[in-house]
């Protein structure tokens, strides 16, 4: 592993994503991608009492189906890394407990996927590990009940909130060798973006500078251009967080193709479905990352992805106290075809 630039790093071993899965809740299955996910629920609740252990048990299968795609049982999983949007990561955490790996929480909000990724091939490129299973997911009514209101409420929704994916992805990365297959071959590390931005529904215009600010970053880090990659996939900007981040660009003297930058987020529903301003989650980029993206490349259809999550850093505490929203993007390439 080499360091590219200020904050991207280059896996010269190239970790291999050696099985993955994607669980997609049934308003999600509904959409565009409806037929990419490996699970579309029935029942959001899952059986459970609560949301919150409804996310966990989401968390749970997602992993299992993983090892069981790698032909590999839960005691030779070597770190399991994964978070989520509850306090204390508790569907990550209470999921690790069911499966007794050893496991990494992290938070990096909506971003929490990507960074995953790039931290566990990091751990499997320095000599670390032989394997690592990156996670993350989010509900739509844990998201509700801690950074909004109740559902029970019937709050209405201004056209700016996004609407939180019942989601949840899950990759393994291995330690990679010669021939096909999914590799992941450099990885940026973001940096804490804030342009003061303070309604918490707008969580778009909150996130854009920020991803704006890793793939910048990436570019010149890596010496590339977007004529490099077939696609640039952007976490869970939406419909509205996508076009500004279109005009960053522009004002920042970027080439991007409109056809060549996509966003999870604006992906995931029709606009017929009442998602608002699209998709967010930490479970979007996951699950549309290891349904449909993954699809795509390994395929064939595309060869070079750069994929770039990104998370608003606020609490319900610093929302009442009238803070602004720092943001943070992570951004990892992921290649397929001959190494």
């Amino acid at each position: 592993m080499s360091r590219r630039g200020s904050q991207t790093f280059a896996y010269d071993c190239a970790p291999v994503i050696a099985a993955r899965a994607s669980i997609a809740g049934p308003k999600e299955g509904k959409g565009p991608l409806g037929d990419e996910f490996d699970v579309v629920l029935e029942d959001d609740l899952l059986g459970m009492k609560s949301w919150e252990l409804a996310e966990g048990e989401m968390v749970r299968r997602a992993v299992e189906l993983t090892a069981q795609r790698a032909n590999l049982s839960l005691d030779q999983l070597q770190l399991m890394i994964s978070g989520d949007l509850n306090n204390q990561i508790i569907a990550s955490s209470f999921a690790a407990r069911a499966l007794g790996v050893p496991f990494f929480g992290q938070y990096g909000a909506c971003s929490t996927f990507v960074q995953s990724l790039v931290l566990g091939a990091a751990l499997i490129c320095g000599g670390f590990l032989e394997n690592a299973i990156c996670c993350a997911s989010s509900h739509f009514c844990t998201a509700e009940r801690q950074f909004r209101f109740p559902l029970e409420m019937g709050t209405q929704r201004p056209p700016q909130a996004s609407w939180t994916a019942t989601a949840c992805g899950c990759a393994l990365l291995a330690r990679g060798g010669s021939g096909h297959g999914l590799r992941v071959t450099s990885g940026t590390v973001g940096r804490v973006v804030d342009l003061q931005i303070k309604d918490a529904n707008h969580m778009g215009a909150a996130m854009a500078p920020a991803v704006y600010d890793t793939i910048a970053a990436h570019l010149a880090d890596m010496g590339r251009t977007p004529a490099d990659y077939d696609l640039i996939a952007t976490g869970d900007l939406g419909w509205i967080g996508r076009n500004l981040l279109v005009e960053l660009f522009r004002r920042g003297g970027v080439d991007m193709p409109d056809a060549r930058l996509i966003d999870c987020g604006n992906s995931l529903f029709y606009q017929e479905q009442d998602a608002h301003a699209g998709g967010s989650g930490c479970g979007c980029v996951a699950a549309v990352s290891c349904g449909w993206l993954m699809k795509r490349i390994e395929s064939g259809e595309l060869r070079r992805v750069l994929i770039a999550g990104s998370g608003a850093m606020l609490s319900p505490t610093s929302t009442q106290q009238g803070e602004s929203i720092p943001s943070i993007s992570y951004a990892v390439c992921i290649e397929g075809g001959d190494a």
